[in-house]
């Protein structure tokens, strides 16, 4: 069980990793008008990135202001999940795999 759980952990954090990575490139691709919000599939692909990765970014945002007009806060955010994910396989999963097995 507690195996399971660390793959869980795992797994999520290294989707939330790929959402705000895909989330940037196709800001890159709106802002650079390569494509547009006109395709109803990119449209939907980008509302559905913004909804999942908007609540990890907005609370750097308020914080972190834009430099020279480029957003650095996927930068910080995704750090900040690496180290909590390095963190969290060094310290908790060895218990959590030893306790539940």
């Amino acid at each position: 069980m507690g195996t399971a759980i660390v793959w869980l952990v795992g797994t999520i954090v290294t989707l939330l990793i790929w959402m705000i990575i895909a989330s940037a490139i196709l800001s890159w691709l709106f802002a650079f008008d390569v494509i547009n919000h006109r395709n109803r599939f990119v449209n939907q692909l980008a509302s559905f990135l913004d909804a999942v990765t908007s609540p990890l970014l907005a609370p750097f945002r308020r914080i972190i202001p834009p430099l020279g007009g480029m957003d650095i806060t996927p930068i910080v955010v995704l750090l900040l999940l690496n180290f909590g994910r390095i963190l969290f396989y060094q310290t908790l999963a060895g218990p959590l795999i030893r306790t539940l097995g």
